[in-house]
């Protein structure tokens, strides 16, 4: 399986928690399908100084490059425009 970190920020605009919160049952439906397939590894919200979510972090998995791009097709915080960034990056779990 190929594993990969994704760190993301949402916008900074006026509206960005709302359209978090828009899509945010939807996110959380969407992780919950990974985790059945055993792609979702780990995650959770970037909070700020004042615990307000700004951003997530996630560690997925695939069985190949394009099943991540299909995700990344399909994934509500980035369809429904809530995250402006996003970094991806090849990882490895460390098992210990």
């Amino acid at each position: 399986m190929l594993q990969y970190l994704i760190i993301a920020h949402d916008g900074t605009d006026n509206e960005a928690l709302d359209r978090r919160l828009k899509v945010r049952p939807s996110h959380f439906e969407n992780a919950r399908e990974l985790k059945k397939q055993n792609s979702f590894i780990t995650g959770g919200a970037i909070l700020d100084d004042n615990g307000k979510m700004v951003g997530s972090m996630m560690v997925l998995q695939f069985v190949t490059e394009d099943d991540l791009i299909y995700w990344m097709r399909h994934e509500p915080y980035i369809t429904g425009n809530v995250w402006q960034s996003i970094e991806i990056k090849p990882f490895r779990l460390a098992e210990v």
